[in-house]
């Protein structure tokens, strides 16, 4: 068997980083990756048989653990019809009905395979729609690595300090328009100057990838009105929050109606899905209805759709949500009391199973605010916490994830943990701080 550190050099020689995402390159937080072995429930096993509490989840995925029987059990069924048809099949049907009635803005859907395909495909026809060619989009919100969104996005990007992607013609950054997530006067000044030039606002309803920040109280709201007023289409990127924060997602959590909504994680089940949808009107215009093309050969695969159809009705299960939540909650209330007892800056904060936390004094509610957190201080909790058994989103600008597989006990080892870690994690930071003083005071003398 191959170590960790061998598969990882071999790796670095084959793929840039030894990654093929680069978030997963430890980047954030130093060091080098694990090599997952198998999962299951609320655990990973690394390759030289360390067992980890996952609060990942493969990036939210995983809402009802790792290798769920259920979602198995439909997933080796669908193996046995085949792996690929390129024809139509049931399960395309049935998942079309299933996301339509949880998510009653969604009146037609396509399938397509994965995220950055679906928010890709929602920009091409709200410019077609509109007639308008400007998009709008939020500094730190992360919607896929199409050209059109590395403009101050989130995600792997702000990791690698690269928010503004070298390969991005300047043509089309300069069609993107970039304002402060939670800032909704500067949205209303934007529209009032350009808001006719303007065919699409896409945003995170709750942002994900600068960590876990939920929209301020009309914040949502307000961006309906504008778009409404001005007849832009807005687009909800749910690929993380959909189906996570509720069964409706986020936008049946804040009532607000969204044109377009794009999907991804959890209607995968753990494998590779994605999907726009919305009013009828728009969809309608989607080839081969309407003019607007797009395409793609493994779009409702087969068997990830049984991955899918498996996971979305585990998740309808009563009171799924509101344990969820719970469970996230007595997580959350706990990282906070420790902190506090430790006088530690930090807050930690959820909404449904997804949750955030803060090395700051106060509640970030923007990038601006997320970057100036004191990221050494996570990396050093972070590695700690890892030496521990826990394995947390290896970057600040990440948020994490429960799921229904997470036990009491999980939660018990995962608050030990952290008052340890915190203590280790902040005795460096002063060891580090004394030092750095000490080299000033000899480079004075």
């Amino acid at each position: 068997m191959s170590t960790n550190y061998q598969l990882f050099q071999r790796a670095l020689s084959l793929m840039p980083g030894g990654v093929n995402s680069p978030v997963r390159a430890f980047k954030a937080v130093g060091g080098e990756p694990f090599f997952t072995a198998h999962a299951d429930g609320a655990y990973l096993w690394y390759e030289e048989g360390n067992r980890y509490i996952d609060s990942v989840g493969s990036w939210g995925s995983m809402i009802v653990g790792h290798n769920h029987p259920a979602v198995r059990a439909e997933v080796e069924q669908a193996v046995t019809d085949g792996l690929s048809f390129g024809t139509p099949c049931p399960a395309e049907v049935r998942i079309a009905e299933t996301i339509s009635t949880l998510v009653p803005s969604v009146e037609m859907v396509r399938m397509v395979s994965s995220g950055t395909e679906a928010t890709m495909s929602a920009i091409r026809l709200a410019r077609a729609a509109t007639g308008r060619t400007g998009i709008l989009k939020f500094a730190g919100c992360y919607h896929g690595h199409a050209d059109s969104f590395l403009v101050e996005a989130g995600s792997g990007a702000l990791t690698l300090g690269v928010p503004s992607s070298p390969g991005v013609p300047r043509a089309s950054s300069d069609l993107t328009l970039t304002l402060p997530y939670n800032d909704l006067p500067a949205a209303q000044q934007l529209f009032t100057e350009c808001g006719e030039d303007i065919a699409a606002v896409i945003v995170e309803p709750i942002a994900g990838n600068m960590n876990c920040i939920a929209p301020l109280p009309g914040y949502l709201e307000g961006l309906r009105a504008l778009c409404t007023q001005y007849q832009v289409v807005l687009i909800f990127d749910e690929v993380m929050t959909g189906f996570r924060v509720a069964l409706g997602g986020a936008q049946s959590l804040y009532g607000v109606t969204p044109d377009l909504t794009t999907f991804g994680k959890i209607i995968g089940g753990g494998m590779p899905v994605g999907a726009y949808g919305g009013r009828r009107e728009l969809m309608e215009q989607v080839t081969p209805n309407g003019p607007v093309y797009q395409a793609g050969t493994l779009s409702g695969h087969p068997v990830a759709l049984a991955a899918g159809l498996a996971m979305l009705k585990l998740i309808q299960t009563p009171s799924f949500y509101d344990a969820l939540a719970a469970r996230a909650k007595q997580l959350c209330d706990g990282l906070q009391t420790v902190a506090d007892d430790l006088d530690v800056p930090f807050h930690a904060h959820h909404v449904g199973g997804m949750f955030g936390l803060f090395f700051s004094r106060s509640m970030p509610i923007n990038l601006g605010q997320v970057t100036a957190t004191d990221s050494g201080i996570f990396a050093r909790f972070f590695h700690a916490m890892l030496r521990r058994g826990i394995y947390l989103a290896p970057s600040s600008f990440e948020a994490g994830f429960l799921s229904s597989a997470h036990s009491q006990q999980d939660i018990t080892d995962t608050l030990q943990a952290t008052h340890e870690a915190l203590q280790e994690a902040t005795r460096s930071h002063k060891h580090s701080n004394t030092a750095t003083q000490q080299h000033k005071r000899t480079g004075e003398r």
